[in-house]
């Protein structure tokens, strides 16, 4: 049972984090890590160029910066380790050409903008987006 001003879980939105800037990448799946590390439920939804960190070797050919170690994957693999489920909006699948049954096996499914829009009306739920 959640405790009063408890949060059931964090929903974050990837919709300016795209593979162009990769500088911006690597900060929300270490918030993610960070939530789902305090047992915390953490969906993350990729929209836009997003989804295209889905896409198998994109996310492990980026680095925030040349003085960071991981690289993107990592950290979102790290993020996936901790328990954060990641979601494709379908239509941005649709819009990048991206075919949904060839993503990374990170991916937990398809969830747009009505499951996210769910998760932000949620009062229980905290919302970021990046």
């Amino acid at each position: 049972m959640l405790e009063p001003n408890e949060a059931a879980g964090i929903a974050i939105l990837l919709w300016a984090a795209e593979p162009e800037a990769p500088h911006r990448l690597v900060t929300p799946f270490f918030h993610a890590a960070a939530a789902a590390a305090m047992d915390t439920p953490v969906e993350i939804y990729f929209t836009a160029r997003s989804v295209h960190l889905l896409v198998p070797g994109v996310a492990d050919g980026l680095r925030a910066s040349p003085h960071h170690d991981k690289t993107v994957g990592q950290a979102l693999r790290e993020a996936v380790e901790h328990g954060a489920r990641l979601f494709a909006c379908t239509d941005a699948l649709h819009a990048q050409g991206i075919d949904p049954d060839h993503l990374i096996p990170e991916c937990t499914g398809l969830g747009g903008a009505v499951q996210f829009m769910a998760r932000a009306s949620d009062l229980r739920w905290r919302t970021l987006v990046y």
